[in-house]
């Protein structure tokens, strides 16, 4: 007698709220995220700083983080307020892998700022199904201040 196979898990739909800070840029450096579980509300909050870095590097770095602390594939909507996170991810890293990750620039071709962030990032989004969703930051959300919040304490270490 045939087993029936049993069903997949269906793919597990999550928000990730993120948000870096700089003081000064380059700077003392925080990143934030917060991951939201749709169907239980459950939440992970996680949130990093580095001595001397860019405000960028610290958006990016907060949804790499947010989306490895995922344990399986997803579908992800990554809320943020990074106009630089939003573009490079729906604009700008198509462009970039297409072009060996060297961008246009004035005379020829440039080195990508932040390869090695926006490579991880890559790999990430290759396992989750993500699409971007954009807030203006400082303007009351609550999830995006959270995350401000918990970026800024973070680097508060090395002011």
């Amino acid at each position: 007698m045939a087993r029936a196979k049993a069903p997949k898990d269906p793919v597990a739909e999550v928000q990730l709220f993120t948000d870096g800070a700089c003081s000064g840029n380059p700077g003392p450096g925080g990143w934030a995220f917060l991951l939201r579980h749709a169907a239980s509300g459950k939440e992970l909050e996680g949130a990093g700083a580095e001595r001397e870095t860019t405000n960028n590097r610290m958006e990016l770095l907060a949804v790499i983080r947010g989306l490895e602390a995922l344990k399986r594939s997803a579908r992800v909507e990554v809320v943020t307020d990074s106009t630089y996170v939003g573009k490079g991810f729906s604009e700008w890293l198509p462009k970039w892998k297409a072009n060996g990750w060297r961008r246009r620039a004035k005379g020829g071709w440039a080195e990508v700022k932040n390869e090695d962030l926006w490579r991880r990032l890559d790999a990430l989004l290759a396992l989750h199904d993500v699409r971007f969703t954009h807030v203006r930051g400082h303007a009351g959300h609550p999830e995006n201040e959270r995350c401000d919040a918990a970026a800024v304490a973070a680097y508060q270490k090395y002011l």
